[in-house]
């Protein structure tokens, strides 16, 4: 997984340079009788989003996607036509996404250089990890605006708190919002809202369950932090993230650790190459582990890498893991 942690422009640009006096002498022969173009329902359209101040007077056309968590938010949207390109699956998109995903191109397979990204002809980029929009990669959003593109980073990869639930809905309605969809975004969030209620009712008065994420790792683990929506998922289907003290979304943690917060169940993260059973007999067998509740009742619950970021499936992980606790 990415740990949470490049001259087809430039003939663009100059052919757009050649088009600006053509524009120019347009209007001027016009003698000024066309009226504007109205503006959409909407727009202007202004968000601040990880510190970038960004005003849409319009929905992007030609939007790319990095990272799976924000096709899957333009897909439930609804915006696959608005889509030009996507990056980045952890594992497989929704069934229900199948379709519409595959009508769009695959910019590429992780994340695309700069050259390759620029030749998807953007208007927008909506990356899901900081890393989508790493200076040293040459995809910076300050690079990207230099170029004429905007872009949105999802919200939980510059949050400076714990992520929650309130945050899933912040981001499906800001990016409602850029694409003029607004109401399907407030509809989205009401339907994730009713479902979370219910879960939450069906888990009432159970005791917490100690849970101890396995996303990867053999010298160290590499675990869900207290950051990020993780987290809130785990508590909210009546568990407690045993590495909830760490202030970060991800982080490594030491074995000594894991042993030393007995956890009850580990919840396995599924993607890559590494399948579930393997990572069950990796713990399974690991000596140092034996006294741990979990390997010693063999407690494992298991969701895809995609469930537990900040995404639409969020409220579905919640059921989905509290069935399993």
């Amino acid at each position: 997984m990415p740990r949470r942690h490049r001259h087809t422009g430039i003939r663009a640009l100059a052919a757009a340079a050649l088009l600006v006096p053509l524009a120019a002498c347009s209007s001027s022969d016009a003698g000024g009788d066309t009226e504007p173009a109205a503006k959409a329902a909407g727009f202007p359209y202004t968000v601040t989003n990880c510190g970038v101040r960004t005003t849409y007077d319009a929905p992007p056309k030609r939007a790319v996607t990095m990272n799976q968590h924000t096709t899957e938010v333009m897909l439930e949207l609804g915006l696959k036509d608005h889509l030009t390109g996507t990056a980045y699956l952890d594992d497989k998109v929704l069934p229900k996404y199948e379709k519409a995903y595959d009508s769009v191109p695959v910019v590429a397979k992780e994340y695309p250089s700069y050259e390759k990204l620029l030749a998807a002809n953007p208007d927008f980029v909506y990356g899901g990890y900081a890393s989508a929009f790493l200076a040293g990669d040459g995809r910076s959003r300050s690079a990207l605006a230099k170029s004429g593109i905007k872009s949105r980073l999802n919200v939980e990869g510059c949050a400076k708190k714990p992520v929650s639930m309130d945050d899933v809905y912040r981001e499906v309605r800001e990016v409602g919002s850029t694409f003029g969809v607004r109401a399907r975004a407030d509809r989205w969030v009401s339907g994730a809202q009713r479902e979370l209620a219910a879960t939450a009712e069906k888990t009432k008065g159970r005791k917490p369950l100690s849970v101890f994420v396995y996303d990867s790792g053999d010298k160290t683990a590499f675990t869900a932090g207290g950051r990020g929506i993780g987290n809130d998922i785990i508590e909210r289907a009546g568990g407690r993230n045993v590495f909830a003290h760490v202030d970060k979304s991800f982080s490594d943690a030491s074995w000594e650790s894991v042993v030393k917060n007995k956890p009850e169940t580990i919840l396995i993260l599924d993607y890559g190459a590494t399948t579930v059973t393997q990572k069950k007999k990796r713990l399974l067998d690991d000596p140092a582990l034996q006294d741990v509740p979990a390997i010693k009742n063999k407690s494992f619950a298991v969701l895809p890498l995609s469930d537990m970021v900040t995404g639409v499936r969020a409220p579905e992980a919640v059921k989905k893991l509290a069935a399993q606790l």
